[in-house]
């Protein structure tokens, strides 16, 4: 196992049962999950309501917990521009409900905010949320899932099996783009 670094995320739905999506960056970035890094000494709860409020603007109310994934680091080479590995990492899932019919501030600049059916996700999203909306979508709590890296997003997007056989995309975090201060976590 390589470093590991602790995250939080949530599926936040509104009234519609849609899901909040965030994509970061120019280009061809894949949709996420709102969410970042545990800060020191910070709890999973208090690290999911200031990052997605930060992340988003929006105001959310923390259900349960959906689940812990697990990512981890492809084996082999190390990316160009990479001093090591990248890290695993536990991201801590939450079901979450948006407080109020609208966000409470704007979002950063670069993150470009939508809301989805869960049953019509875009095609280009982390395996994370296609894993964590899945879940969230099915009633499951407590999920303890390892999450699958894809090894390239130049090329198309691989596809895994989930455990329950149904098909996951893959692809690593730091893909994602964003704002966190550690590149190898986006969620």
């Amino acid at each position: 196992m390589s470093a590991l670094t602790w995250a939080v995320a949530a599926v936040v739905s509104d009234d519609t049962g849609r899901v909040l999506l965030c994509q970061q960056g120019r280009g061809e970035r894949r949709y996420a999950l709102p969410g970042g890094r545990l800060r020191p000494a910070e709890s999973p709860v208090r690290a999911a309501l200031r990052d997605i409020r930060a992340e988003t603007g929006w105001d959310i109310e923390l259900v349960d917990l959906v689940g812990v994934y697990h990512l981890a680091g492809p084996l082999g080479e190390t990316p160009a521009g990479r001093a090591g590995p990248l890290p695993d990492v536990l991201v801590h899932v939450f079901r979450a409900q948006a407080v109020d019919t609208r966000p409470t501030s704007d979002p950063p600049p670069g993150c470009r905010l939508s809301w989805h059916p869960p049953a019509a996700l875009p095609e280009a999203v982390t395996p994370l949320t296609r894993a964590a909306v899945t879940d969230a979508v099915a009633g499951r709590s407590g999920v303890l899932r390892d999450v699958p890296w894809a090894p390239d997003t130049a090329s198309p997007v691989a596809r895994h099996a989930s455990p329950d056989g149904r098909p996951e995309v893959g692809q690593p975090p730091d893909q994602r783009g964003g704002t966190t201060t550690d590149p190898s976590v986006r969620l």
